[in-house]
């Protein structure tokens, strides 16, 4: 049976995005676009747990790592999500693994 993420110590949560990447590059290779986009999101939040939720600040901007030039604004915290809105479009409130937001220089 699969361990939770939040029961995972550091070794094996670097150990399951290693097997993940290896996983989606296989689904890349193939073709298999669907599968490949799954193994990005499981890695995406398994390295959430590797961050800090504190060191995201409700208020704060941040980058949308995969997504250039969009920002997006820190409401609030919920578990590894950060809850907010992306700038420049419609505002609707939306959640985003922490570890897709990088902080702004």
């Amino acid at each position: 049976m699969d361990k939770k993420y939040s029961h995972m110590n550091e070794q094996e949560l670097r150990q399951e995005i290693a097997n993940l990447k290896e996983k989606s590059r296989k689904a890349e290779q193939l073709g298999i676009v669907n599968e490949y986009a799954v193994y990005e999101r499981k890695a995406k939040m398994a390295q959430a747990y590797l961050i800090d939720p504190k060191s995201i600040i409700p208020g704060e901007l941040y980058k949308i790592e995969g997504d250039p030039g969009v920002y997006f604004k820190v409401e609030y915290l919920k578990g590894r999500f950060a809850w907010g809105y992306r700038l420049g479009g419609e505002r609707f409130e939306e959640a985003l693994p922490i570890s897709m937001l990088e902080k702004v220089k």
